[in-house]
């Protein structure tokens, strides 16, 4: 068996803040609680599981396949709520989406930092 993904820890100030944070803009059901986690499943078996961390969190980078009509919800959610959103994952061009590799991608911030990004289609087509 190849080796897979199964889940990725996120730091975070506030782990139901941020759990939430993603749920919401995603559509994805609510987190549940494991441990000291609160984990989210994404539609591949890979859950993201938050964690406070009472430091400062360092911030990542977290990157969602979705399809084309999840991109508008999600877009969608984000204009509502009047979140900054940026086409490049440097901050540079902000209120628009970017048409990388045929597809649609934009990027934007969760409560603690990490980047967070949406695309239709995977890097390289």
């Amino acid at each position: 068996m190849a080796a897979e993904l199964n889940h990725t820890i996120v730091h975070c100030t506030d782990k139901a803040v941020s759990a939430g944070f993603l749920v919401d803009l995603l559509g994805l059901e609510p987190p549940t609680r494991y441990g000291p986690f609160l984990v989210v499943e994404l539609g591949n078996g890979v859950s993201l599981d938050y964690a406070d961390d009472h430091g400062s969190p360092h911030p990542q980078h977290y990157a969602f396949l979705v399809s084309e009509e999840e991109f508008d919800q999600i877009h969608a959610r984000i204009a509502q709520r009047d979140l900054t959103y940026w086409a490049d994952p440097f901050h540079h061009v902000a209120g628009e989406i970017n048409t990388n590799d045929g597809g649609r991608g934009l990027y934007w911030d969760d409560p603690d930092g990490h980047s967070l990004e949406i695309i239709t289609v995977p890097y390289g087509g």
